[in-house]
């Protein structure tokens, strides 16, 4: 295998029209010139717009699969998706940190589908602010953030350093700031606002810019240069067509 480009895994769902899930997440990596691998997690079927049913990944041959490819490749940075339970979650972060602890590691928590199918609830508070010190991103939107982390926004937790990771807050939810992503560290919180760009509704999109981030950070970028250039490439993947169904662009 080629040694020019850092390797990037997804470790997510199978959407069967490559909107979300890993095949969006590869068509994001390819894009970036990283080289990307996958780990499914689940199977679905689903179009653009309805969610129809879903089976999950056992967790032993997720595993069994991260260890394969980790004994075999050197892999900068982790995307995660989909997942059943955050124990499953947290065996899988658990299994990458011991096999090599410098990879990055990004979840975009996906709790339900758009059409409200629900994907993973959140059973203890306490042992997902544990989990969450494994990970060095988490992309919620507003509603996903408010299901973590009651009161996040109007109580300011991550400077009160009760959250244990960094959190970019989506801003396409963002009831009176709509696109203004807000990336909360340790000590500060920085804004990436929209462009002027036409932007539409996409299936995916925050798959696409989770994988983007990790790209980024795979490429040696920091943390806020890889969240302000995902932005970047979001954005150019929101206005490709007025569908559900975005394009990639090099």
């Amino acid at each position: 295998m080629s040694t020019n480009r850092p390797i990037v895994l997804s470790i997510a769902g199978f959407d069967p029209i490559g909107g979300a899930g890993v095949l969006a997440d590869i068509k994001t990596f390819e894009q970036h010139q990283v080289t990307g691998f996958a780990i499914t997690t689940a199977n679905t079927i689903q179009t653009e717009n309805e969610f129809f049913e879903i089976e999950w990944t056992d967790l032993s041959f997720v595993i069994r699969s991260i260890e394969t490819l980790f004994k075999s490749y050197n892999i900068q940075s982790v995307k995660i998706g989909i997942v059943p339970s955050l124990d499953y979650l947290n065996q899988i972060l658990s299994v990458i940190k011991a096999l090599s602890p410098t990879t990055q590691i990004v979840w975009d928590p996906v709790l339900k589908s758009t059409t409200d199918f629900n994907f993973t609830t959140i059973e203890n508070q306490l042992e997902l602010n544990k989990m969450l010190s494994k990970i060095d991103l988490i992309t919620p939107n507003y509603n996903e953030a408010e299901i973590l982390f009651p009161g996040f926004i109007s109580n300011q937790l991550s400077l009160k350093n009760e959250i244990s990771t960094s959190v970019l807050l989506k801003g396409g939810h963002n009831p009176i700031e709509i696109g203004t992503d807000r990336l909360f560290l340790k000590d500060e919180i920085i804004d990436f606002l929209p462009s002027n760009k036409k932007c539409f509704e996409k299936h995916g999109s925050g798959c696409v810019l989770s994988s983007a981030i990790a790209s980024n950070l795979a490429l040696n970028q920091t943390l806020t240069e890889a969240c302000k250039n995902a932005k970047t490439y979001i954005e150019k993947f929101l206005s490709s067509n007025s569908t559900l169904i975005g394009y990639h662009y090099v």
